[in-house]
């Protein structure tokens, strides 16, 4: 049997991943993204539209208002920030960003 070091027996998994759309690029290093998400009523069966909104940590600032982005969790980087941006998915059609104050 072959002998097994710690780095061998450590496994990498993947993390999972949420895709949403960037609904706001207020601070320097975050973006706010919003998750759609359709679940079904437990009683009553209806399908229902929830949305959730987070706070996402974008270190290079890649991300502009509509873009489709990925993302996954992280450890806390502030108070409401505990996801980083994994990558762009697609840009959005007319990027906007707000004009900058001199």
């Amino acid at each position: 049997m072959k002998p097994m070091n710690a780095a061998s027996e450590r496994k990498t998994r993947k993390r999972f991943t949420r895709t949403g759309f960037v609904t706001s690029t207020g601070g320097e290093k975050t973006v706010s993204v919003s998750l759609d998400n359709v679940v079904k009523h437990p009683r009553y069966g209806k399908y229902i539209h929830r949305r959730s909104k987070l706070a996402v940590h974008d270190p290079k600032g890649q991300a502009n208002l509509g873009d489709q982005v990925e993302i996954a969790p992280c450890r806390p980087i502030s108070k409401t920030k505990s996801w980083r941006l994994v990558r762009v998915v697609r840009q959005a059609k007319l990027p906007v960003r707000p004009a900058q104050k001199a």
